[in-house]
């Protein structure tokens, strides 16, 4: 039995902090289900251009879609009051909404927290938005390059010291999805002793500023944080004769005392903690690791022991031996041909179990309105087969 079997959660979510809450809730056994707006999911196929592709195509996408992943799908117009009531039908026998609409709209389409409440009593219901529900910013709009930008994050990304960039990864967006599970599960914690429900309001401008608790940790007045850029000479990534890179990490003086013996410069053991020599250091050492390929310094760090990782690009970690023995790649076979997923990356067991691969928006419909037991004719309706 997996560890959430039993737990019912309804997602309106389309953002990726959404998506990924609840894909780390299915993937733990969850039974999500995703309720698709017909106009939202026209809206998305425009922008992306799945329109001009086939069906079969576009089955093929969600299926090799990773947060869409041991979720079932349902399409169902918001708009429509016959099926708003449906959705009601739907999270009264839920434990678990999470949505990601700007606030105040799902109030507006009478799916907000009190209005479920009414159908549910204990309902814990997660509201997932760029600012939260509260405060000056609640009803700015924006997605993960603005919540790391308020959360004072984007400043410390990059080695520029003259200016910030880009991380090119959604930091924001996971932080805040996986932040929501944990405070879902919280929340249902919470409930097994209560028997209350509750609104719970999670804002990737908060979440985001989780990634500074190093930072501030270690400088609590901000004025004395080291500029951007500004890193010690015991790490570094390193250009090799290959054009590839390594990554090293020595900060411990016995790992630097080996690494400095291994790159021969012995001469900068003592040296470690020494600002003023920082450049020097750096500079020498990148002569170094340019006179040699990448697979020669992996060997000659390895026989060292030292901290080291080659920076593998993204095909090369789906390849890489301890990944794979991991669980964290998986083969998957979809309609349109073989498909990588990511593993689950906190397992109560010891692989990642796939129940089904994303389904085609509204592909359960059918089945999730019969499972509510709602009648043939309805159904059709709400199904769009008669008028």
């Amino acid at each position: 039995m997996s560890a959430l079997e039993g737990i019912r959660v309804v997602d309106f979510s389309k953002f990726l902090p959404g998506p990924y809450c609840t894909w780390l809730l299915a993937d733990m056994g969850a039974d999500v289900i995703r309720v698709e707006n017909p106009r939202e999911i026209a809206k998305q196929a425009q922008v992306f251009g799945w329109d001009k592709l086939s069906e079969v195509e576009r089955a093929g996408l969600r299926e090799g879609d990773i947060l869409a992943r041991n979720k079932r799908s349902t399409m169902l117009d918001m708009g429509d009051p016959d099926a708003l009531e449906a959705i009601k039908q739907l999270v009264a026998t839920a434990d678990v909404v999470v949505e990601d609409y700007r606030p105040g709209v799902m109030d507006k389409i009478g799916l907000g927290y009190e209005s479920l409440r009414a159908v549910k009593p204990d309902l814990v219901y997660a509201s997932l938005t760029l600012c939260g529900q509260t405060g000056p910013y609640r009803d700015k709009p924006g997605h993960d390059p603005i919540a790391l930008s308020i959360a004072g994050v984007m400043s410390r990304i990059g080695e520029n010291p003259d200016e910030p960039s880009f991380s090119g990864i959604p930091a924001a967006d996971v932080v805040t999805g996986t932040h929501a599970a944990f405070a879902i599960l919280a929340a249902l914690r919470e409930r097994d002793r209560t028997g209350e429900g509750r609104h719970i309001d999670v804002a990737m401008s908060d979440c985001a500023m989780s990634l500074l608790v190093n930072v501030l940790s270690r400088y609590p007045d901000p004025s004395k944080i080291p500029p951007r850029g500004t890193r010690r000479a015991d790490i570094g990534l390193w250009r090799t004769k290959d054009d590839l890179f390594i990554c090293t990490t020595d900060m411990e003086p016995r790992y630097w005392r080996a690494f400095c013996e291994a790159v021969g410069r012995p001469d900068f053991i003592e040296a470690q903690n020494d600002i003023s020599r920082r450049t020097e250091i750096r500079s020498a050492l990148e002569a170094i690791f340019a006179a040699k390929t990448r697979a020669e310094w992996l060997a000659i760090l390895s026989a060292a022991g030292t901290q080291f990782a080659p920076v593998l690009d993204i095909a090369e970690a789906l390849d890489d031996p301890h990944n794979q023995s991991r669980g964290m790649v998986l083969e998957t076979q979809t309609s349109t041909g073989t498909n990588r997923h990511i593993g689950q990356p906190v397992r109560l067991g010891s692989k990642t179990e796939i129940r089904n691969l994303g389904r085609f928006p509204g592909a359960d419909s059918e089945e999730v309105l019969s499972e509510l037991g709602i009648a043939t004719d309805r159904r059709e309706r709400l199904l769009g087969h008669s008028p």
